[in-house]
């Protein structure tokens, strides 16, 4: 049986499932809470929403898995797999294409999954053509407390936005960032200092999550980071966690100073999407330049030859 969309007669399976889900999607899992809550279940069912759960029954188990895309983000992310006792499930691989393939028909060029580095879910992620572009941390800075001078943290504005897209360039490795794309708007805080402390925000009923850009030039880094937790809006007593890339590494011995829980090691893995290209037209192979040099070249030489 091949993988299919999930349908209202699937809800006692999902039901049985819902403390089953590993969730790939740590931003989402932090911020609201278990995929396959019955909150969540709803969204599923939306066919407003590029949110896509599917299901696969093969030799008497059922897996089940989920996808989601923001309007207009050239990437999507696997939101969990299901149950967690089948990861090693020799149909999995084939449920895990059947999502990349939605999320390539939502336009997508790739597809995300974070994953614990000692997680089962691995070999079938591999299996079907992920690999690991970074690792990542996060870290519970819930019950930091300022230190020193409190830095001030504002709301960013578009006018920083030029300054923001500057920082990105300046820490994100070339390499990653076709994946990670450059922020198109302001929607998070700057610190005080210049163009260097920017941090993205992600919330939910269940908590919030943090992503800096911070420069390695940046002063008072323990202080700004400790500031930054008594500072953000609206939180109203939610847990507050902070995602460390492998390509900012240098921050977890700042926040291990400071009294920050750590999480496991996670591998932010990608797959990338092939696309169908719609309207082929036969294209005139070009010639190679080398040849087109070495052309001119004969054609002029026989003309200094007929003038002389």
């Amino acid at each position: 049986m091949t993988p299919r969309p999930l349908d209202l007669l699937d809800l006692p399976t999902l039901y049985s499932y819902r403390d089953e889900a590993v969730s790939l999607d740590s931003a989402r899992f932090l911020t609201r809470g278990t995929p396959l809550s019955a909150a969540g279940l709803v969204a599923y069912f939306n066919p407003a929403r590029h949110i896509y759960s599917a299901v696969h029954a093969l030799d008497g188990k059922t897996l089940l898995g989920g996808v989601i895309h923001s309007e207009g983000d050239p990437f999507a992310r696997l939101l969990y797999l299901a149950p967690a006792q089948e990861l090693t499930h020799p149909g999995l691989p084939a449920l895990i294409e059947h999502l990349a393939a939605q999320a390539g028909s939502w336009g997508a060029f790739h597809i995300l999954a974070e994953v614990d580095e000692d997680s089962q879910t691995f070999p079938a992620l591999r299996s079907a053509g992920f690999s690991v572009y970074a690792w990542q941390r996060i870290w519970d800075v819930s019950h930091i407390g300022a230190q020193g001078t409190p830095a001030s943290w504002q709301k960013a504005l578009p006018v920083n936005l030029p300054a923001i897209q500057t920082l990105f360039h300046q820490i994100v490795p070339p390499l990653l960032q076709p994946v990670e794309p450059t922020p198109k708007r302001a929607s998070g805080l700057v610190c005080n200092e210049g163009a260097k402390c920017y941090v993205s925000l992600s919330q939910g009923v269940a908590g919030m999550l943090v992503s800096p850009l911070i420069h390695p030039e940046a002063t008072g880094v323990p202080e700004k980071l400790s500031a930054l937790v008594g500072q953000i809006p609206n939180r109203r007593g939610r847990p507050v966690y902070l995602c460390v890339r492998s390509y900012q590494a240098w921050l977890e011995p700042v926040l291990e100073d400071l009294g920050a829980q750590s999480g496991p090691r996670q591998a932010v893995m990608v797959k990338h999407l092939a696309r169908m290209v719609k309207n082929e037209q036969t294209a005139l192979a070009a010639q190679p330049a080398s040849v087109i040099a070495a052309s001119h070249i004969r054609h002029v030489q026989a003309k200094g030859k007929e003038r002389s």
